[in-house]
């Protein structure tokens, strides 16, 4: 099981540097940040540009993978933003992951003053996006004509360091989402369902989406994340109950579990020295073994 860590792109980046190196040298496996416009109750506050903010921590850190969590066409049109990514894997040597949803419908879905989208129309246009940057990340000279997005003999000379291309990590929660992610992505992430009552349902819901994927052709390596902060209740709020949440997600499945880099207020609230214990325990449970649970 691989344990990766979000962190806000709420800092400035002398607050934030700090960080990105911890989540390294504690050991974990990946590093991730938010690509929105704004997000929902911390709209108001501070919040910085993601590719920039991933181009710094990779100059920064130097085994950690790197990741947007994630881009989606809410704001983000294939063409330019391959040219970030393409950017960002090399900044990285090869670290970056492109993680992409529908976009939800919120601040970002109407801040350019763009249309709400019904779930159908959302994930036609997802799958366009997905469709067009995995061709942008491998090809030269890209034409496509869809209903949402259009490319006119695009160039993505140098390409990727990453070969054949960056991975894609496809986000979703339903049984399209699922599909579209075995079929061009290289992973899959789900919250599970954002709606739950309570904690209960949130996992029988997770559940069945788990025996949704187990019924697709994936590829070999194909990577299936958790993000364990959509679970009503903090997953860093004690080392023993991340370790129940961890556990419970190797059990259907899952190789790897996101955590939020502990906040002082608010959503994520936390302490660091949890994060810190988590890691010291994982490495010490593999102690004698080859691999690390959190790498």
């Amino acid at each position: 099981m691989r344990v990766g860590v979000v962190i806000l792109p709420e800092h400035s980046w002398r607050e934030a540097c700090p960080r990105w190196r911890a989540v390294e040298d504690l050991g974990f496996a990946h590093g991730w940040t938010y690509d929105h416009m704004a997000w929902r109750s911390l709209a108001g506050g501070p919040w910085l540009g993601t590719a920039t903010t991933l181009a710094a921590a990779a100059t920064a850190t130097s085994r950690i993978e790197l990741g947007t969590f994630v881009s989606s066409p809410n704001f983000r049109h294939p063409v330019p933003w391959s040219r970030e990514v393409m950017a960002l894997d090399d900044l990285s040597e090869g670290r970056f992951l492109c993680g992409v949803g529908a976009g939800a419908v919120d601040v970002d879905a109407t801040m350019l003053g763009r249309p709400v989208l019904s779930p159908r129309e959302r994930f036609v246009r997802l799958t366009e996006f997905v469709e067009l940057l995995d061709r942008l990340l491998t090809e030269d000279h890209v034409d496509y004509r869809g209903t949402y997005f259009q490319a006119c003999d695009a160039r993505t000379r140098p390409g990727c360091v990453r070969r054949p291309r960056v991975p894609l990590i496809v986000a979703g929660s339903g049984p399209r989402a699922l599909r579209l992610a075995a079929r061009l992505g290289d992973g899959w992430v789900t919250t599970g369902a954002m709606d739950a009552a309570d904690e209960r349902e949130w996992w029988c819901g997770v559940e069945r989406l788990a025996l949704v994927m187990d019924e697709q052709r994936t590829t070999p390596g194909f990577r299936r994340h958790l993000s364990l902060d959509a679970c009503p209740g903090y997953s860093l709020s004690s080392v023993t109950r991340f370790e129940d949440m961890a556990g419970r997600a190797a059990e259907l499945g899952f190789t790897d579990v996101i955590v939020h880099f502990p906040r002082r207020e608010g959503v994520y609230a936390g302490q660091e020295e949890v994060l810190e214990a988590v890691a010291q325990s994982r490495v010490s449970d593999e102690r004698g073994t080859s691999g690390s649970a959190l790498a």
